[in-house]
């Protein structure tokens, strides 16, 4: 996972709310170099072998030039040993950014808001303290992670009481307000001044959902699924508030609530998702994430301005830049793949897609501490 936050060791497990599309890309074989898909077999044995390195259960669906495949590994429930299956929901983390910025560049087409518009112009008095200003932060700073906002869930003692064991317990059934979490971030310093770097902040979509709602007057979810979900028919797909159950068919999510990884495994499937608001706390599944991200890269989410701007992308590192809520992944076969990761308690997951939208992957591993999602990828658009 691509992560820039302070290096202690609560921040170090607070990543699971921070999954943007992972690090650089692993070294694969020479590959086919195409992204045209067709052959199988290495996406097979990358997801054979994160659950030979612990991963519970994988799901995974793939659609290219040639229909669609699906495949699955593992278990879904580790008392049952239920498989798990290509229908799978589950909660797909960060990923949910991508339909906070598809709504927020909505607006922006029918002249509700300018993305050039300052944060403190629609939430007044919000950011502020520590250094921290909303006058001279606009929203493309916040969908594109140029902010410099502090990420709320770098905070440790955000970490000690939502992301390890004791303090999950005691609070996996709290609601957090969205404020409290803006209220949590500037409390810290920023890491920048405005526009001067980049720097993953799920603090950023915590404020872009409260635009959404000051701009429109209805719940962000609400946005969401009027304007993406309906038209495109997402009915594995939710927005769930405070809701804590995972709606079937889903398999049992695992996490092992340390820092380092180790120890037992629990199941951590229930929880209330406020605690990520719009920065995390979506539902889908494979095939809802591939249709929704073929839609938006062919344009039948946004007019061709608004998907311009989105694909405008900021460079992270040699291989990945980072756009409007959407992250651009060249591999090593030279194929570029289009997405976003996410991670959540007990939950991993992907969706990219080639910038044509014929090549689509999305998947899942309903464990948090171990699994090589990059080498998923790798496979599939490059072959052994």
């Amino acid at each position: 996972m691509r992560k820039r936050m302070r290096t202690t060791a609560v921040a170090a497990v607070a990543v699971a709310l921070s999954a943007a599309l992972a690090a650089p890309a692993v070294a694969a074989g020479p590959g086919r170099g195409t992204g045209d898909g067709g052959d199988h077999r290495a996406t097979d044995r990358a997801v054979r072998a994160a659950v030979q390195d612990g991963v519970p259960g994988v799901t995974l669906r793939a659609q290219d030039r040639r229909g669609v495949w699906t495949t699955t590994a593992g278990v879904g429930d580790l008392r049952t040993e239920r498989p798990r299956s290509p229908r799978d929901r589950y909660r797909v983390g960060s990923i949910t950014k991508t339909f906070v910025a598809t709504v927020l560049l909505q607006l922006e087409a029918e002249g509700r808001l300018s993305l050039d518009d300052t944060v403190d112009s629609w939430l007044p008095g919000l950011v502020t303290g520590n250094g921290h200003d909303g006058t001279r932060i606009t929203l493309r700073q916040l969908l594109n992670h140029t902010s410099g906002i502090f990420n709320y869930t770098a905070d440790e003692d955000f970490g000690r009481t939502y992301f390890l064991k004791d303090g999950f317990f005691e609070h996996r059934y709290d609601t957090v307000e969205p404020e409290e979490l803006v209220r949590v971030a500037t409390s810290h310093e920023p890491d920048f001044a405005p526009g001067a770097g980049w720097n993953y902040s799920n603090t950023n979509y915590v404020l872009a959902g409260l635009v959404i709602e000051k701009a429109t007057g209805r719940p962000y979810g609400e946005e969401i699924r009027r304007r993406v979900l309906a038209p495109l028919h997402l009915t594995g797909t939710s927005v769930p508030g405070t809701r804590t159950g995972v709606p079937g068919p889903s398999s049992r999510a695992y996490g092992k609530l340390t820092v380092d990884g180790g120890g037992p495994v629990h199941d951590v499937t229930r929880l209330n998702p406020s605690m990520a608001f719009s920065a995390g706390e979506m539902i889908s599944d494979s095939k809802d994430l591939g249709r929704f991200y073929r839609a938006l890269l062919t344009g039948r989410l946004l007019p061709k301005k608004q998907l311009n701007e989105m694909t405008d992308t900021v460079a992270v590192d040699d291989t990945h830049g980072y756009g409007l809520g959407l992250m651009s992944t060249e591999l090593s076969c030279g194929v570029t793949v289009w997405g976003h990761g996410g991670g959540i308690h007990g939950s991993t997951s992907e969706a990219v897609t080639t910038r044509d939208g014929r090549h689509s992957l999305a998947f899942n591993f309903n464990g948090d501490w171990s699994g090589d999602t990059e080498a998923v990828i790798e496979g599939e658009y490059c072959g052994d």
